[in-house]
């Protein structure tokens, strides 16, 4: 083989493993990210990836749920028994495949990025923790999406759910378009605006966690789930490489890093911030909106629903103590026995020689 032949072989070898890198990278390129988790919810750095249809699997584990399948993954350990985090934030962001969070607790591959929703999670919270009203939020603005269960009726209200409520918070005092360097989004586009419209949904969600404070005291976890495509229209729009997809991806970095550090703060280091980023979901999701009138329906303890009968909070505590103590009495019922069926009564027993010898008397 001549040299010239022997460089264009190593040059067609080269190509082939670049594209191979690039097709492994396109495949793995969505990450779940967590953000921020308080110290007895252990997540290891490491690549394991997982699938997507088990996010709702392993928020319902952070949480200290059970599930009805095992999760065989090494990135969450097992922890403490008595201790739950206060409350669970699961952010997806739609149309890019990770975002640069350089203070993030560990980051995991995302592979078989299917839809999935909490329906699960926010029902077992609701059947467990039913008298003490916990808050659960599930929102998406660009599909006028809203699910809200026990306090959040009250606490958000006044939290604009519409795109054209949205829009017109962003035209009032103390919007996110004084603050945020706009760079080449425009305000009056309609992509741009509905990027924009997310990062206002997630401030004012914090402002009205500041407000309500005491919610994150209580002893009910609470679940938030808000999903964002405002990245998607984007791309779709101007493209990928445009300055204005590249504004708003580190805009959202930072917007995000900033509203896991709040809530993380506000639950008094007790809470469990997720991001998802996939790049395009493989099949579309259907799911029926429910209006705030239809969530106070549901939060009612005497709803039609087949739900499990109430939990008390201290329910794992008594558990444990009554299993356990009832596992002692059995065993010193069982050493009791054992030994009385094997004394020897004119050796062992005083009671048994004084009545033998009172009756020999006799």
């Amino acid at each position: 083989m001549s040299l010239t032949d022997w460089r264009r072989m190593e040059a067609v070898l080269s190509a082939a493993f670049a594209l191979c890198f690039l097709s492994a990278a396109g495949v793995h390129g969505d990450r779940l990210t967590i953000l921020q988790s308080p110290e007895f919810v252990s997540f290891q750095k490491g690549d394991w990836p997982v699938s997507g249809e088990k996010i709702p699997d392993l928020v319902a584990l952070t949480m200290g749920f059970s599930v009805q399948e095992d999760l065989s993954w090494p990135g969450l350990q097992a922890g403490p028994l008595f201790q739950r985090p206060r409350a669970n934030v699961l952010v997806v962001v739609r149309g890019v495949d990770s975002l640069a969070l350089p203070q993030s607790v560990a980051s995991y591959p995302l592979e078989n990025p299917v839809p999935f929703t909490l329906d699960s999670v926010a029902e077992t919270v609701h059947s467990l923790f039913a008298e003490d009203t916990p808050v659960v939020l599930q929102l998406a603005p660009s599909e006028e999406r809203l699910y809200m269960l026990g306090k959040a009726n009250a606490v958000f209200e006044d939290l604009p759910v519409t795109l054209q409520q949205i829009r017109a918070r962003l035209s009032q005092d103390g919007s996110v378009l004084s603050s945020l360097p706009l760079n080449s989004l425009s305000r009056n586009a309609e992509a741009d605006l509905l990027f924009l419209s997310e990062v206002q949904v997630l401030h004012d969600i914090t402002a009205l966690l500041q407000r309500h404070r005491h919610l994150a005291k209580d002893h009910s976890p609470d679940l938030y789930s808000l999903e964002l495509s405002g990245l998607e229209e984007l791309s779709r729009l101007y493209g990928q490489d445009s300055p204005q997809y590249r504004d708003a991806t580190a805009i959202l970095a930072s917007v995000l890093q900033k509203f896991g550090d709040d809530v993380y703060a506000l639950y008094g280091n007790s809470a469990v911030v997720e991001v998802v980023t996939v790049k395009t979901f493989e099949a579309p999701l259907t799911r029926k909106s429910r209006s705030i009138l239809e969530s106070k329906q549901i939060s009612n303890p005497g709803s039609p629903y087949n739900l499990a009968y109430k939990y008390n909070f201290q329910y794992a505590v008594i558990f444990n103590i009554v299993l356990w103590l009832m596992i002692a009495l059995a065993l010193t019922v069982i050493v009791v026995a054992y030994n009385l069926w094997n004394m020897d009564p004119g050796y062992d027993s005083i009671i048994y020689r004084m009545t033998n010898q009172k009756m020999r008397v006799d």
